[in-house]
């Protein structure tokens, strides 16, 4: 499976943690090192909800005033195209092709054990 993110994202940083302490073996990709291409974006978007992807709770979203663009789903995978940090982390695609964004630590139980 891979988990994509970055280092120091707090979801991030909980996930792998989870991942590590199960002994449960992954392969992740950095955002900063590695940007989702738009395929890989339309990808997960086939699997989940664009509003499931898009961080409007993150700096970037607020650093680049997206709210007042009042964005439709088109423009919302745009931007995720060109700017990585506005996916909501970490993306896990597991081995069976199922996509999950965010960390939960209950639904990571549940699906990890």
């Amino acid at each position: 499976m891979k988990v994509y993110g970055i280092k120091t994202c707090g979801s991030v940083k909980k996930a792998l943690k989870f991942l590590d302490e199960r002994g449960i073996k992954y392969e992740f990709v950095d955002f900063k090192k590695t940007p989702a291409t738009c395929d890989k974006i339309e990808e997960w978007l086939k699997k989940v909800d664009i509003d499931t992807l898009f961080n409007k709770k993150g700096t970037k979203y607020r650093q680049l005033k997206l709210k007042e663009l009042n964005l439709d789903d088109n423009g919302k995978k745009e931007w995720l195209c060109k700017e990585n940090l506005l996916i909501k982390r970490p993306v896990i695609e597991l081995d069976n092709g199922e996509v999950i964004v965010g960390f939960d630590e209950d639904r990571y139980k549940e699906i990890f054990g």
